[in-house]
């Protein structure tokens, strides 16, 4: 635009082209198309449905939905479905023989092992035992869990074409393994809206072991929200310090010079909205509401010591360190019950490479307990039905050897060909297991499914066809299961 004619209108080329696109452009545009199919697929319609979602009624999964809310619990690096989940005695007699050619029959594999000419078989490193009524076969390393296997849903026949660590998370975490994709989270809080006036619809926590084994990255795109407005992406509860910067008040600042500020600062970002109808103007506005009512939500949230002895007993000594899993699996509840859409914990060290018998077990030790304690938790104040628990990772580990097994050194590498993860909650099945693979725990042999389908059925649990819940984004719709998916009925009831 000619620096000139700016001058002479008194706008900007940025402000012109801005109230273009909602203005004379969007009225042409609804006069040709109407105006329903416009706004229909306008970025900037204002979602509709209680509590900001965009479902309103319009994306029902032909049912009253059995779920309210999500917790996942994410443990990041692949625990080994060999070791934990995926019950194969057969494979002790073939202790240090190769997995044959006809099983492997060119998986990918990460360049750690892909270059080998031997693959010796490694069977579980500790024994399995029956859990439950079901009976369910897990590893002894896993006796708070097993405790709850009634409750579970274990799926034997998880598959994925990463085999590496950020792709396999970004994947099973946004339906696409290239970042920049909303996050199930964001699609969740997008389709739902919130349930808690005074805390964020989507809470992200993370931790990691004690040091002791390799630990992963959390990207920050893991709970982004990609395209879709920002004010649907995870807000990260933070370990030390402050769990959320800029909540307190500056200091000197009294508390009504401070609501006197932010009404002014909303009156200035209303007028702003209705000149250029942006989103993130309206997430910005929303937001700070939302911080000045979390100065008096957040410090109760994380007052534990208001919970009975009872209870911290039952999520392990862990709990009282801030950061820890297990503090994050009593927050996830408080969470929960304060009317928080979707949770998610990142948890890494599980990329046991080397080391596997004590690495494994002091794994287990940090998150099993307080894993299950969170379904207890959640059973006895009567949330558990209406909330999914998903316990997932980015792929499994191979039942070859990594190492030497003759030398404590030992470990597994990555397999995404097929792995074990388990929910409950919400409508899934308790004390039933799903899929299987085959004597070598290596390649899925019955009802396979992969990330597209365990979001479409997460999805379906929360009352929303997955095929219906899109947003319009360069040109396409997008929506979280891409062009894939299918619910699997088999794992719900």
């Amino acid at each position: 635009m000619n620096p000139e004619f700016e001058r002479d209108l008194g706008i900007t080329r940025r402000q012109f082209f801005g109230k273009s696109a909602t203005g004379i452009g969007m009225a042409a545009l609804a006069s040709l198309l109407g105006e329903e199919t416009v706004h229909a697929h306008s970025p900037f319609a204002k979602p509709e449905g209680v509590g900001g979602g965009a479902a309103g009624g319009r994306l029902d999964a032909g049912g009253n939905a059995k779920a309210k809310r999500v917790v996942v619990l994410w443990q990041g690096g692949a625990p080994s479905h060999v070791d934990l989940f995926d019950y194969k005695p057969g494979l002790e007699k073939l202790r240090g023989t190769d997995v044959p050619d006809s099983v492997r029959k060119g998986t990918r594999l990460s360049t750690m092992t892909s270059g080998l000419k031997k693959f010796p078989v490694l069977p579980s490193i500790k024994p399995f035992k029956a859990y439950g009524k079901s009976g369910m076969m897990l590893s002894e390393l896993l006796p708070h869990i097993g405790s709850l296997a009634d409750d579970i849903c274990l799926i034997h026949s998880m598959h994925t074409e990463a085999v590496n660590h950020a792709p396999g998370v970004t994947f099973l975490l946004t339906g696409s393994q290239i970042p920049g994709r909303p996050s199930m989270g964001a699609w969740a809080t997008y389709g739902l809206g919130s349930m808690s006036k005074d805390l964020p619809a989507f809470v992200v926590m993370t931790s990691t072991d004690t040091g002791r084994t390799c630990g992963q990255l959390f990207y920050d795109y893991y709970w982004g929200s990609g395209f879709l407005p920002s004010k649907f992406q995870g807000v990260r509860f933070r370990s030390e310090g402050e769990p959320v910067l800029y909540l307190k008040n500056p200091d000197g600042l009294p508390d009504g010079l401070r609501r006197k500020q932010l009404d002014d600062i909303g009156a200035l970002n209303a007028q702003h909205l209705s000149e250029y109808g942006d989103p993130e103007i309206e997430t910005r506005i929303s937001q700070y509401e939302l911080a000045y009512k979390m100065q008096a939500s957040v410090p109760d949230l994380l007052a534990i010591e208001k919970e009975p002895a009872h209870i911290l007993e039952r999520y392990g000594k862990d709990v009282h360190r801030p950061g820890s899993y297990a503090r994050n699996c009593l927050l996830a509840r408080r969470l929960l019950e304060r009317g928080v859409r979707f949770v998610q914990l990142m948890h890494s060290g599980w990329d046991q490479h080397g080391n596997l018998p004590t690495q494994l077990a002091e794994q287990c030790r940090d998150t099993d307990q307080s894993s299950a304690a969170l379904i207890l938790d959640l059973k006895e104040r009567g949330l558990l039905d209406d909330t999914i628990v998903l316990w997932a990772s980015e792929f499994g580990r191979t039942p070859f050897v990594q190492g030497d097994m003759t030398k404590a050194a030992y470990g597994r590498d990555h397999l995404g060909s097929v792995y074990s993860m388990w929910a409950c909650g919400g409508g899934f099945k308790g004390g039933y297991v799903h899929g299987a693979s085959d004597d070598f725990a290596y390649n899925p042999v019955k009802d396979p499914m992969d990330g597209h389908d365990l979001q479409a059925t997460i999805l379906h649990q929360l009352g929303i066809d997955h095929t219906k819940l899109t947003y319009r984004f360069q040109g396409r719709d997008f929506r979280l299961t891409d062009v894939f998916g299918t619910v699997q009925k088999k794992l719900i009831v």
